[in-house]
């Protein structure tokens, strides 16, 4: 008697949670009334310590404020001599003209030198002498033609700015690209020697300087 009672007890409770879900059971949704609390967001630990790394390994890589600064204006004064010495050799037109580009040249060689710096003491963190010393070569040598062809390709098209079409339309933007490609090109033909024999030897020094610093 006392096992019927206690399974009747049991099927009655079981009937009674069928028919009136507990509404705390994670299987059945909430009422109108009742508020839901969103899960916590997943952090992935293995990208933020990437980040982390990545970031801890820039920041070792930039070069001191000395550095940039004593740096930019030698390897400036550098490229700018280098110009104007080959231009003034070569009797290229008139004074201003020359003092122009040599003043592209220097600033070009100011803007690339952090720049450079940098690539290159990513590039050969914890690697031999004669990796930090072609790492600087290629590093300060790439980014001294690029900062100065896109000076030496801005200033072509100021020149010729006042006889493009108005801006932003489709044949602005043929002449822009036509002419930024045009200055680039005569930058690479006719301007990449103004670095011989001064700038070259001044990037020799810059890369041994670097190399035996490390």
């Amino acid at each position: 008697m006392h096992v019927g009672r206690s399974r009747s007890s049991w099927r009655d409770r079981h009937d009674a949670h069928e028919t009136y879900p507990d509404k705390h059971d994670g299987c059945h949704p909430p009422t109108p009334g009742e508020s839901r609390r969103d899960p916590l967001p997943v952090i992935d630990l293995s990208q933020t310590a990437s980040y982390r790394r990545a970031s801890d390994r820039l920041r070792d890589a930039l070069p001191s404020a000395a550095t940039v600064i004593i740096g930019a204006l030698v390897w400036a004064i550098a490229m700018g001599v280098s110009a104007l010495l080959n231009l003034t050799l070569d009797a290229w037109e008139t004074s201003d003209r020359v003092r122009l580009v040599a003043l592209l040249y220097a600033l070009g060689g100011a803007l690339a030198l952090p720049v450079g710096l940098t690539l290159a003491r990513l590039v050969s963190r914890g690697r031999p002498w004669e990796t930090a010393f072609a790492a600087t070569f290629v590093c300060l040598l790439g980014t001294t033609l690029a900062f100065t062809g896109g000076l030496f390709a801005l200033q072509y098209r100021s020149y010729y700015a006042e006889w493009h079409a108005p801006a932003l339309t489709l044949t602005w933007a043929f002449e822009f690209a036509f002419t930024v490609l045009t200055a680039l090109y005569q930058f690479v033909v006719l301007g990449v020697r103004l670095y011989f024999p001064l700038g070259f030897a001044a990037l020799i020094a810059a890369s041994i300087w670097f190399a035996r610093r490390r």
